[in-house]
């Protein structure tokens, strides 16, 4: 019976292959960024400036990254709004990489463990960048997360780019002024 269902996976799997439902990729995940969602980064992050209780920051990315997610999360796992909230962007590289930055009022354990996917988040070391000391936190997914604390937020920054590209979002981020907010 099961050298039955052979021929007929390797059929399946013939026809997803030509219909473009599926890909091998021996080098990981690629994303193609003409058919990936764009969000108006600045826009939302402006908006949502004025409905948190903490600085927002717009960092300027290269040319060429696409902003393509956006969102409030809570940070607690109750989820209520009412308490600590991450404020989320998720970019898009050219090379294929994706990076998010969340700028929050939680605690660094708290925004650590909700970026990480780890129940209880243990830092692996710190990286300096432009002078500030970013705590590295090891995530389940492989992907660094560095937090560091500027001017009472917490910025993270994640995802499965190269270090340097991390780098340069984590730059970007310091050098962003906060944006105007309602008081």
């Amino acid at each position: 019976m099961v050298l039955s269902l052979v021929p007929l996976a390797l059929v399946i799997l013939a026809f997803a292959g030509l219909a473009g439902m599926c890909a091998f990729s021996p080098g990981g995940p690629t994303a193609d960024l003409s058919t990936a969602p764009a969000v108006d980064a600045p826009a939302e992050l402006a908006r949502v400036a004025r409905e948190v209780p903490f600085d927002v920051r717009d960092p300027k990315v290269p040319d060429g990254w696409r902003a393509n997610s956006f969102g409030v999360r809570p940070v607690s796992d109750t989820g209520a709004m009412d308490g600590p909230r991450a404020v989320r962007v998720g970019w898009l590289l050219p090379t294929g990489g994706y990076l998010r930055l969340s700028q929050s009022d939680a605690g660094e354990v708290d925004l650590a463990a909700m970026e990480t996917a780890t129940l209880r988040p243990k830092p692996a070391g710190a990286v300096q960048v432009d002078g500030v000391t970013w705590v590295h936190y090891p995530s389940v997914r492989d992907e660094p997360a560095w937090i560091a604390d500027v001017s009472g937020v917490r910025l993270l920054v994640t995802g499965s780019a190269p270090e340097a590209d991390l780098r340069v979002l984590a730059s970007a981020v310091l050098a962003a002024r906060p944006l105007a907010r309602e008081r």
